[in-house]
This record gives structure tokens, C-alpha cells and sequence, in this order.
């Protein structure tokens, strides 16, 4: 079996990351077999080169290798490029096609971007998968294949299937092995060994000295984020090497050519936990949760009030859901505010009974006491008020605080309606 080494030589594939030589030893594992394999990774990480060496090291490295870019193929026509298809099948169909699947027979079939394949295709590639067959577009003969199917995506196949925009089934098909290369960001010791690759590449090919860095525009190369991976690199060294008359680059020299908001360190990506509100519609939702509790203990204390028709009873007795509702700052002060409507409300309600500490000339008489309260009855609800404010004044000789705690309101309330009814 060949060494990692010459596999990398043999493909001319750069570098000496751990992770870069993990993935190109797991192709080497599994290429004498005829197991289905997905290749995952960024854009630009070099994921073509994967298929190349699982097929070169397999027993059908005599058949044919075709390399699809499944993206690249128009919706409409992709099922006749894949499967084929028959004379007249659809308009333009003026002769039979064999598809890539019947001209790789026994040999290996490279699925770039299967990600973007439609759900129709994706259907007609399961049944691949399964038992080997197939049917030509517009034929209804089945026809059986040998090929092993290599796929590769940038995209994130969890999300896809979540958005059903791709099928579980045939994920699980495809990835019996699943490879993962490794971003550049995370592969900073082989940077530099690119560039200068490439350095030298682009000298030879435009015929001109090679650049070099400056150790500051080394580390300027290692930090910088490459969003495009070494795709993004190699066009960088290209331009310098093309554009620049000086050979020896320096950081600035070298900034001018990265992108604008992207030079940024290399941050390795980390899961973020269930716990994390992920999404606007999550925060949306904590929120009016917590205004429904609000609510619900607004509606506590309204019914303590009413029932009690005592503001100061009920602001002791629930000071600290006061002030949670409130807040911790002159909470008595907007809790009196938010209670005065409840104390004319609790006056009110007084003024239907005759007030316990209140006494009735003939206590003793029962039928006079009702015909008192059937009088009372009559009056309107200013009158109540004014008769109840009057009497509790007089009982207290004009004092506010005793007739304000006899009524059940606050002083500055009673205070307001002694002004109001020009007491």
C-alpha cells in the first residue's frame, strides 16, 4: 500500500495538517471497496481531489472516471444527463443518449454539489444506490448498472434535510463514509507552504522572478481568515506575482490584495448549545411568555384589591411582586398611581354596605337599618362618595391620614377628592 506521502506527490496535494492527513488516509482505507462515500467541506478545500484518489486505488481504476458538477446542470435536463434518455422523449430529444450512469458502467462516477440536485433526481438516484438500476427518461425499460458514487457538498446536509430540500434516505445512502477537509483557516502550518507553491507556479508560468514575503506579511498570511480556502490563495498569489514589480511583498503590499472586512484572525467555529435562543421568532416568544406572567400577577393583585378594598394591606403583603411588576425604584410611588382607579372602585363598593365602624342611631332596629340601606341605594355613586369622605372627615375631626386609612385609599388620593368635591 502506498504512503500518505506519495499519495500527496502522486495528486499534488500540499501541506502536513494532521486533519488534511487523516482524510487522505481514510480515502486510502476505503478505496479497495465499493462502499459509497460523501465528501464534506468548504468551498475551495480541494474536495475533488478525494474522488481521484479513491478511484485510482480501487479495482476499477481501468473503468472510467466521470466527474459531474451537479449544479452546473440546468433542473430540466439533469435527469437525461445523469439516466439518459430516448428518441422524442421531449422536444429537442432528436436521437437515444446514453446518460453518465450507463457510460461509467464498472467504473466511478464523482457527484460534485450534490447538495443542489433536484428531489425528482434525487429519487432516481436512490434506486442507484439500492439495486443498481435505472430508467432512461421516456423509456420504461430498467437497466441495471455497476458504479460507485462518489459525492461532495459545501452544503450543511443536517439544515438541507431539516428544509426538505434534500432526502434523508439518500443521505444515509451516500454517506456510508463520510470525509471531511479541513478549512485552510485551520491548517495555518500549511499557509505559507501554498503560497509559496504557487509563488512558484505563477513564476515559472509568467516566465518572472519569484515573490517572497516579509516575515510580517507571513503572519499576515496565517491570520487572515481565507473564506474561499485555497482556492481564494492561489488567486492572491497570482495577482501579486503578476501585478507587483517589486519581488519581495510586504504586509501592506499584501493587505491591498485581501478583501475589505474579511482580514480577520481565523476563529474555529463552535457549536452553540440548545439553550441559546437561535432565532428571532425563540426571543419573540420568551418575551410574551414573560409579559403573559406579568400579566397574570397584575391580575393577582387587581383581584387582592378588590376584594380587600385596602391598597396599603395589599402593597405589605405583595412587596416583592410589586416590585418585579414595578421595578425596585419608587415602587410604593407607581404602585399608588396604578391603584387609584381600584380605590374609587373599592369606595364604591363600600358605599353598598354601611361601613362596620360607622354607627347607626338604631342598630337595635333591623327594619329601619334596611329601610337605610334601600335609601342609600338610590343615590348616585358621586353622592356616595361625598357622603362617605364627609362622615369619615367629621368622625375624624378633619385629620386626612385617619380618614384615608378608615376609607381604604391613600392620603394624596383623598386629598385629590377633597379638592375635587370642594370639601
Amino acid at each position: 500500500m502506498e504512503s500518505i506521502q506519495s499519495i500527496k506527490q502522486r495528486f499534488g496535494i500540499i501541506g502536513n495538517s494532521p486533519t488534511l492527513n487523516r482524510s487522505i488516509e481514510k480515502a486510502m482505507q476505503v478505496a479497495p471497496t465499493d462502499i459509497s462515500v460523501l465528501v464534506t467541506g468548504e468551498s475551495g478545500v480541494g474536495k475533488e481531489s478525494i474522488p481521484k484518489i479513491i478511484h485510482q486505488l480501487s479495482h476499477r481504476k481501468h473503468g472510467k472516471y466521470i466527474a459531474v458538477n451537479c449544479g452546473a446542470i440546468p433542473e430540466g435536463t439533469i435527469d437525461s444527463e445523469l439516466f439518459g434518455h430516448e428518441k422524442g422523449a421531449f422536444t429537442g430529444a432528436t436521437a437515444t443518449r446514453n446518460g453518465y450512469f450507463e457510460v461509467a458502467d464498472g467504473g466511478t462516477i464523482f457527484l460534485d454539489e450534490v447538495g443542489e440536485l433536484p428531489l425528482t433526481t434525487q429519487v432516481r438516484l436512490l434506486r442507484v444506490l439500492e439495486n443498481g438500476e435505472f430508467i432512461k427518461v421516456g423509456s420504461s425499460k430498467v437497466q441495471k448498472t455497476n458504479v460507485r458514487i462518489v459525492a461532495a457538498t459545501n452544503v450543511h446536509m443536517f439544515d438541507a434535510i431539516k428544509k426538505e430540500k434534500f432526502r434523508e434516505d439518500l443521505f444515509y445512502r451516500l454517506s456510508t463514509v463520510d470525509i471531511n477537509l479541513p478549512p485552510l483557516r485551520e491548517r495555518q502550518e500549511d499557509i505559507h507552504i501554498l503560497f509559496r507553491k504557487f509563488a512558484s507556479d505563477f513564476a515559472l508560468k509568467y516566465k518572472m522572478p519569484t515573490i517572497k514575503l516579509t516575515d510580517d506579511a507571513v503572519q499576515l498570511l496565517i491570520k487572515y481568515r481565507w473564506s474561499g480556502n485555497i482556492r481564494q490563495l492561489r488567486n492572491v498569489a497570482e495577482q501579486v506575482s503578476v501585478l507587483e514589480q517589486n519581488r519581495t511583498i510586504s504586509a501592506s503590499t499584501l493587505h491591498s490584495y485581501l478583501p475589505v472586512g474579511s482580514n480577520l484572525p481565523a476563529v474555529i467555529n463552535t457549536t452553540k448549545s440548545e439553550s441559546d435562543f437561535g432565532s428571532e421568532r425563540e426571543i419573540l416568544y420568551k418575551v410574551l411568555f414573560d409579559m403573559k406572567a406579568d400579566l397574570n400577577d397584575l391580575k393577582k393583585l387587581t383581584m387582592e384589591l378588590m376584594k380587600t378594598g385596602n391598597a396599603k394591606e395589599v402593597q405589605k403583603e405583595n412587596e416583592g411582586l410589586i416590585q418585579k411588576i414595578y421595578g425596585e425604584n419608587d415602587s410604593d410611588t407607581e404602585f399608588d398611581e396604578h391603584v387609584e382607579d381600584m380605590e374609587v372602585l373599592s369606595i364604591s363598593q363600600n358605599a353598598m354596605q354601611p361601613p362596620s365602624t360607622i354607627e347607626t342611631e338604631n342598630t337595635q332596629d333591623k327594619y329601619h337599618f334596611a329601610e337605610e340601606i334601600e335609601e342609600e341605594e338610590t343615590l348616585s355613586l358621586h353622592d356616595k362618595e361625598l357622603e362617605l369622605i364627609k362622615k369619615s372627615l367629621e368622625r375624624h375631626k378633619g385629620k386626612r391620614k385617619l380618614a384615608a386609612e378608615e376609607l381604604g385609599i391613600s392620603e394624596r388620593t383623598l386629598y385629590r377628592k377633597i379638592k375635587q368635591f370642594d370639601l
